[in-house]
């Protein structure tokens, strides 16, 4: 796991930066209803994509776990920001009309905590978006992911079938969905070596990974950049 605290300075421009984040705040929006009036961006990071989850009449808070990412998100969302654990969220319940959670399932070992906190900050009608299935988009079908396709994980933390499924433990439905690009992110076979030696990703190739995959031709041509997905989840309204 990486430490966010360190990796703030440098985590917007290793990413993608703010097309990428245009891009993921625009698809988020147009899951949420034009009625919400409360939004919470579960592990905010930096703020880059939560500054960006604004319109009128939507207030939006972001919550992080990481003092060095909030530094960064409180000086773009004005000070809007609330250190905390997105498996035990400092709000009660039912505080919010959409709670999102982008780029994050994918990194924790078990994301039914996160999934059953969102709910329960979700007012009745309220909506939970969130990213899912991030390591299959990245496979574009790439000479790249013929190598790692083998050491990826058999069930991702985050896999579509698995979040519906925690989902409806707590009450929410599916009520939509939407894809968009991630600018920037299309994969290289140098940073990718680079990535599986540091353990990273892919940890299981080791070594031989990563000199197979640093051994592909033009190691720093970026692949095709992928396409993420998103799924949005209605909070059950009480009979």
């Amino acid at each position: 796991m990486l430490d966010y605290d360190k990796e703030a300075a440098v985590y917007d421009r290793t990413r993608g930066g703010v097309p990428r984040a245009r891009a993921a705040a625009e698809a988020v929006l147009g899951l949420v209803p034009t009625t919400s009036r409360t939004l919470l961006d579960v592990a905010c990071g930096t703020g880059l994509v939560t500054g960006r989850l604004t319109r009128p009449g939507l207030r939006t808070l972001g919550v992080d776990i990481s003092p060095g990412m909030l530094s960064v998100a409180a000086g773009r969302l004005d000070g809007a920001v609330v250190l905390g654990d997105s498996r035990r969220l400092p709000f009660a319940d039912g505080s919010f009309d959409v709670v999102t959670a982008i780029w994050l399932l994918h990194l924790l070992p078990e994301a039914a905590p996160v999934v059953a906190e969102a709910a329960r900050v979700l007012r009745p009608g309220g909506v939970f978006v969130t990213t899912v299935d991030k390591s299959a988009a990245h496979d574009v079908g790439s000479d790249i992911d013929v190598l790692v396709r083998p050491h990826r994980s058999a069930r991702a933390a985050d896999e579509s079938a698995r979040i519906t499924e925690y989902a409806a433990s707590h009450g929410l439905r599916p009520c939509g969905e939407a894809r968009f690009r991630g600018h920037g992110q299309g994969r290289t076979p140098r940073r990718l070596a680079d990535d599986i030696r540091r353990g990273r990703v892919y940890a299981a190739g080791g070594p031989a990974l990563a000199d197979r995959v640093a051994a592909l031709p033009d190691p720093d041509t970026p692949r095709a950049e992928p396409l993420y997905r998103l799924r949005a989840f209605r909070r059950e309204r009480e009979a």
